[in-house]
């Protein structure tokens, strides 16, 4: 039976061990995890690559050059353009984007940014990601993405989690087909794991396994460095994932 794949999000180097030594099968690299995840700087691209390589695990790196929504106006796609032809370069195995506008995806900058990453040299994966759950019609909204050239979609069914949208997911895994690959994330752990695996069958789950951090320092907090409550990738619960996945699969 072909393996269910789990994709970890994580934005700092901590992270990145863990999910490694956890089971995960893919990085999603970020910067700003509590802003939704930005992009990751070159230093630590450079760590999880040097790390994920020996242990053959692919890393995806986060292209969102600002929080916030995603209508970016020319300039920030040109930005967003340069920000991936870097991380290529660097060798991440793939790239994660998204743009949507008026309750839907942004046809136009999509189409500009995955021309041009596509025509920049060496093939990489391309991920677009839950800015279509801000569209008015995510299932509809599959048909652009796959137009468009991307590989995989990453969605929470339009809803707050992925288990309050897997009726939308697992429509989105119907109206794909075998055109493009449809990922559930928001709000997966390991005891709902099987379950959303059944339920919308999607192959790809995605989440961030993680633990909260001791409380900061309130000095730090109250001077704007910090973004309480933190939160960091749990190696036991990426094992626990894992084990729900790889469990579910087989019974």
């Amino acid at each position: 039976m072909t393996r269910r794949l789990l994709e970890i999000c994580v934005d700092d180097i901590a992270g990145v061990h863990a999910a490694i030594a956890g089971g995960a099968d893919r990085i999603e690299l970020c910067a700003a995890l509590a802003l939704g995840g930005l992009t990751p700087s070159a230093g630590l691209v450079e760590a999880a690559l040097n790390a994920a390589r020996p242990a053959g695990v692919a890393v995806h790196a986060m292209v969102r050059p600002r929080g916030g929504d995603f209508r970016y106006d020319e300039a920030e796609t040109a930005l967003a353009m340069r920000e991936a032809f870097a991380l290529i370069a660097q060798g991440v195995d793939g790239l994660v984007f998204g743009a949507a506008r008026d309750g839907a995806l942004d046809e136009p900058a999509l189409a500009a940014w995955v021309s041009a990453v596509r025509a920049g040299g060496r093939p990489v994966s391309l991920t677009l990601h839950r800015a279509i759950d801000v569209t008015a019609d995510p299932v509809a909204a599959v048909d652009v993405a796959a137009t468009l050239g991307f590989d995989r979609i990453l969605t929470s069914g339009g809803a707050t989690n992925a288990e309050e949208g897997a009726q939308i997911i697992a429509r989105m895994v119907a109206r794909a087909g075998d055109r493009i690959r449809i990922m559930a994330g928001a709000g997966v752990r390991p005891d709902n794991a099987a379950h959303l695996l059944t339920t919308t069958g999607v192959r790809e789950l995605h989440g961030s396994a993680s633990a909260p951090l001791p409380e900061s320092d309130a000095r730090t907090a109250a001077l704007g460095f910090d973004t309480p409550p933190r939160r960091r990738t749990d190696e036991a619960t990426v094992r626990a994932l894992r084990a729900a996945i790889d469990q579910g699969v087989s019974s």
